[in-house]
């Protein structure tokens, strides 16, 4: 039945593949479940109510990627959106976290209407292909960069950005032993390499003082209520010209975010079809504005599709099978809370840093002979590990892109879209 829902064996997998890799993009995105909470309760919301809510926007999201699209993606409240919904929109601008959930709703709204009139599907598919390629690669720069940070292997350096870590630090060592086991297990070809590197890495933790079992640990316990943020809405500044603002950037960074993910992960894992676009993107884009959508009623920051479903791909996910396992392990999570959260992060960083080598293999397939292509490509995977957003690179990317092709006469490579989405980017830096 399963088989022939997700046509497991038509897209060359197993199921056993398949719950392995939604098992192991789940236990590299479970972070979300304790930063989430950590992060908006800074905006005076209740944080056991936004653990609740964060986990049940990522099973309804994710359930209708898997049931829907039927791609192996994940979805949950976005790292850097929740940021912005924080400290920038709540803590910065002085707007209640009512408020900001209220643009979040309208910004899922939003979605809703623009992909069932295939606006987003259309700037996805007018995504050039070597474009596409520099996508994959500039997300696997990023996510290993996310991993490399997250074992403390890198740290901010005031002099220059960044700098090496200590090399005796225990969560360092714990790190590194994990890359070398995943590289070992990949090496002999061995099933899960990924998930077995993240256990492994998880136990030797325990002996070195990077996991740790918190007091009064216990295996089971009931989810939190989400009575205190479900469905408080401020309506009464939505034709503001800050909730203009805010709804601006909440929309552009989760459309780019979404819209990169889609296409890099796919474009590595050799999903794109014929005409090298995204099989179901629709679908997708439904998944992730229904998420937002559903998630803001629940009470939490806008809900993305996840970088971190790479690794379920670079385990063998291709179809629906993953994400409904990733989905199926966060309804657990609800009542396995503790189980999941004395995962570290330096169990989970190595996955990430394998993946990011799984991921720049596209760069192989980008003409990097005609400037017109290269610079844009460039422009793309430098500045998603260096501006911490994939957003951001995609923009640089295309707006590179069209500049080039305009001035070199070669404007009839330029999809007529991509001319409009420029003029966009260029609104939202300058204006």
């Amino acid at each position: 039945m399963l088989d022939k829902f997700f046509k497991i064996k038509e897209n060359k997998s197993t199921l056993r593949t398949e719950i392995t890799a939604g098992i192991t993009t789940f236990m590299t995105m479970v972070y979300i479940l304790a930063v989430n909470p950590s992060i908006l309760s800074a905006a005076g919301m209740d944080k056991d109510a936004v653990f609740t809510a964060t986990a049940l926007s990522a099973i309804i999201a994710t359930l209708v990627m898997a049931l829907v699209a039927k791609l192996p993606f994940a979805l949950a409240p976005g790292m850097g959106l929740n940021a912005f919904f924080a400290f920038t929109v709540v803590l910065g601008m002085g707007y209640s976290w009512q408020f900001a959930l209220t643009a979040v709703f309208l910004e899922g709204i939003v979605f809703i209407i623009l992909t069932a009139f295939n606006i987003r599907e259309l700037i996805v598919n007018s995504i050039p292909l070597n474009l596409k390629h520099a996508v994959s690669v500039g997300i696997g720069l990023f996510i290993a960069f996310i991993g490399l940070k997250g074992t403390g292997l890198i740290v901010s350096n005031p002099a220059t950005l960044v700098g090496l870590g200590d090399m005796k630090n225990p969560a360092v060592l714990v790190g590194l032993a994990g890359v070398m086991i995943i590289g070992i297990l990949l090496a002999k070809k061995v099933k899960g390499a990924i998930l077995i590197g993240i256990l492994a890495s998880t136990i030797i933790g325990f002996f070195v003082g990077v996991t740790v079992l918190p007091e009064n640990f216990s295996v089971v316990s009931l989810p939190p209520s989400i009575e205190p943020i479900f469905f408080k809405f401020d309506f009464s500044q939505v034709f503001t010209l800050d909730m203009l603002i805010v709804l601006f950037t909440f929309l552009f960074v989760d459309m780019f975010d979404t819209v990169g993910t889609l296409v890099g992960v796919s474009s590595k894992a050799g999903m794109l079809d014929k005409d090298e676009n995204v099989p179901r993107v629709k679908q997708a884009l439904f998944a992730d504005a229904i998420g937002t959508t559903v998630g803001a009623i629940l009470g939490t920051s806008t809900v993305t599709t996840y970088v971190e479903s790479a690794a379920g791909v670079a385990e063998g996910g291709k179809t629906g099978m993953t994400a409904l396992t990733v989905a199926g392990m966060f309804i657990l999570a609800l009542f396995f809370a503790p189980v999941f959260m004395i995962i570290p992060a330096a169990a989970t960083a190595p996955a990430l840093i394998i993946v990011g080598l799984f991921m720049i293999s596209p760069i192989m397939k980008i003409d990097l002979d005609d400037f017109t292509e290269s610079i844009p490509a460039f422009f793309t995977i430098i500045m998603m590990p260096l501006t911490y957003s994939i957003a951001e690179g995609i923009v640089f990317g295309m707006l590179s892109f069209v500049i080039l092709k305009l001035l070199t006469g070669r404007y009839k490579e330029v999809k007529p879209i991509m001319y409009i989405i420029a003029i966009l980017f260029l609104i939202k830096f300058y204006i």
